[in-house]
């Protein structure tokens, strides 16, 4: 008889198999794993730009971050970029928040025309590739509403998003369970007041992963509002690129700057929610 059998399982040794996978799980793995795959990344393009003959200028690139004068210390056009970036999606994924939740509500009331028109407006909205609808907002609605370029970008990317979010705040309030309702409508609170204070806060701890998903997807998302050269970080790229031709360098460091906010979101969403599930 095996050995290995005739212990309590809680005392068994795991297989090969078993200790592979979770040596191939563990975080230095993966990070490993990682970083061997940006080198091999990384090495093909370094290759690619050799073959082409390709001058690399990676010198030229810390004056785009900053430049130190007889003007004294003056921030460059990335970090401008970066700021335009940030500012254009804080602002769309507010907007895109408020139209989720109403979208959301529709979708969970017992009004008939709301949950029709909720349906078709996700329908519509999410079968639809972003660039088409930023074209329809920017050169369909931006001249019938007075939109500019800007404020067409806002408006289509909290739109596309705000149907996203909807389904999140939809799971979110379905995920509270039904007994909390009766209990709340048995002592008389209306149903604006239970969402409040009953709902929304429980809600809360399932909706904050993907909501930071939707984040970070925002940030990303509103690079296409290039395309219509509205200034942020992906346009002054182009722009840079078309002034000094260091195509790959230019793009390496607008991807490396896209990579780092990302990650400090996603890093700041996780301390978040480790402490929402502390004070649970």
């Amino acid at each position: 008889m095996d050995r290995a059998a005739s212990l309590p399982v809680g005392k068994r040794r795991p297989s090969r198999r078993l200790r592979l996978r979770r040596a191939v799980a563990s975080r230095p793995v993966s990070v490993l794993i990682y970083l061997a795959v940006m080198v091999l990344i990384l090495g093909a393009a370094f290759e690619g730009a050799a073959a082409m003959g390709y001058n690399w200028q990676w010198y030229r690139i810390p004056r785009y971050f900053w430049t130190v004068g007889d003007e004294g210390f003056r921030w460059g056009e990335i970090p401008m970029g970066l700021v335009a970036t940030l500012v254009l999606s804080t602002l769309a994924f507010a907007l895109a928040t408020v139209i989720g939740l109403v979208v959301a509500l529709l979708r969970l009331s017992d009004l008939v025309v709301g949950r029709a028109v909720a349906r078709v407006f996700l329908e519509i909205v999410r079968n639809s590739p972003l660039l088409v609808l930023l074209y329809v907002f920017y050169y369909v609605m931006g001249p019938i509403f007075g939109l500019d370029r800007y404020t067409a970008s806002i408006t289509c990317l909290a739109v596309f998003h705000g149907a996203l979010i909807s389904e999140i705040f939809r799971a979110g309030i379905e995920s509270v369970p039904k007994g909390q309702w009766e209990a709340a409508s048995a002592i008389g609170m209306t149903r604006g007041q239970v969402y409040r204070w009953i709902v929304l806060p429980q809600s809360v701890r399932f909706m904050l992963p993907p909501m930071t998903g939707e984040v970070v997807n925002m940030i990303k998302s509103s690079a296409i509002v290039s395309v219509i050269a509205v200034a942020e970080l992906t346009t002054i790229g182009r722009n840079l690129i078309s002034d000094t031709y260091m195509s790959f360098e230019i793009w390496f460091t607008i991807a490396a700057v896209y990579l780092a906010v990302t990650l400090l979101i996603s890093a700041f969403a996780s301390l978040l929610e480790k402490r929402h599930a502390v004070r649970d």
